[in-house]
């Protein structure tokens, strides 16, 4: 086995939690039942990291095995990468029938003709997700293994979910990629970016409950209170905005935890109002910028602003419905100039 080999699954290894390590060599399938019952799997990580890597040696482990166990290293702990959705779209509207074999085919054969050294490695899952990780290299150095891609793509689905390598240069090409293979037309970010996996998976696939808002407040109508009742009244209306706002904020964002969101950004267009007189603009172009959101955990965040008395209830629209935006950004962005009313600042 090679030493390059040797060391990579030795550091994958490290990795997984002690108490699980035995687990996921199960379901890696790569060591027999009686070599896994020859680990002592009490012992220190080191020493259990050294043991597997003697019995890979016996079994002529090559980086094919390794990057398999890596995949499954990712599948369980996704939240170790940072996440972006990405969306692909087609000229025509008609349904195809997925061929796995094909699909793996154009995508090698892509990749490869614009760069030599590059290793590929797929497996799917029964939510129909298919799992690729690519280790990229140069035209001169081999696939470097500890600075990989990785690809979610659901075959149902025009949603990809890219966990991009520090070599953003190789971006373009993973992209190119996806769409000969997928036999789609063309490929754009979404605004979502997060460690979450699931939650992401939740926004685009609509998989969680979110209201939306059909609240309005109301003025409050003045009325005379005795002065020896105002102390009682002011703790009886504290006591009712509480009430309100919990209420609105439940109206607004559901009962259930919201999907881990981290970053989301899009874009704002508004005319730019001004005295006629003043003469400030000489051409009425609207204004146009781009807002971005990040937290570690956004939409918790914003749900959160009203009852600590941060923010208005209800939230601005603006804000609510990041999700809703996103599901919807590419039929924005297609038709140029035109935003709806939910992207116009007022």
């Amino acid at each position: 086995m090679d030493e390059t080999v040797a060391e990579y699954i030795r550091r994958t290894v490290l990795k997984i939690p002690r108490e699980e390590i035995k687990a996921m060599l199960q379901k890696w399938g790569f060591l027999s039942e009686s070599q896994l019952q020859s680990i002592n799997f009490r012992q220190i990580k080191e020493n259990i990291s050294q043991d597997v890597v003697q019995l890979c040696e016996e079994n002529s482990a090559d980086i094919k095995q390794a990057a398999v166990l890596d995949i499954i290293y990712n599948h369980i702990y996704p939240n170790k990468r940072v996440w972006s959705v990405y969306q692909m779209t087609k000229t025509a509207e008609e349904t195809e029938f997925f061929d796995l074999t094909d699909f793996k085919k154009k995508f090698k054969r892509r990749l490869r003709s614009a760069l030599k050294h590059v290793t590929i490695n797929f497996r799917e899952y029964e939510d129909h997700a298919i799992w690729i990780r690519i280790a990229w290299g140069t035209p001169y150095t081999k696939p470097n293994q500890y600075k990989t891609s990785y690809v979610v793509y659901h075959s149902q689905t025009p949603y990809v979910f890219i966990s991009a390598s520090v070599l953003k240069s190789n971006l373009p090409l993973l992209c190119q990629a996806l769409v000969v293979a997928s036999n789609y037309h063309d490929i754009r970010e979404m605004e979502l970016r997060s460690h979450s996996l699931n939650s992401l998976k939740d926004i685009v696939f609509k998989r969680y409950s979110q209201n939306f808002q059909t609240y309005y407040p109301r003025p409050l109508q003045e009325r005379k209170v005795a002065p020896e009742n105002a102390d009682l009244r002011i703790i009886q209306e504290n006591i009712s905005e509480k009430e309100r706002i919990q209420r609105v904020n439940r109206e607004v964002f559901g009962d259930g935890p919201q999907p881990k969101l981290e970053f989301a950004q899009y874009r704002l267009e508004t005319m730019f109002k001004s005295d006629p007189k003043m003469d400030v603009l000489d051409k009425k172009e609207p204004f146009r910028c781009l807002v971005k959101f990040s937290s570690p955990h956004l939409l918790e965040s914003l749900k959160s602003l009203a009852p600590a008395g941060m923010a208005d209830a209800p939230l601005s629209p603006l804000l609510t419905c990041i999700p809703q935006k996103a599901r919807n950004y590419f039929k924005i962005r297609e038709k140029k100039g035109v935003f709806p009313e939910s992207f116009v600042s007022p």
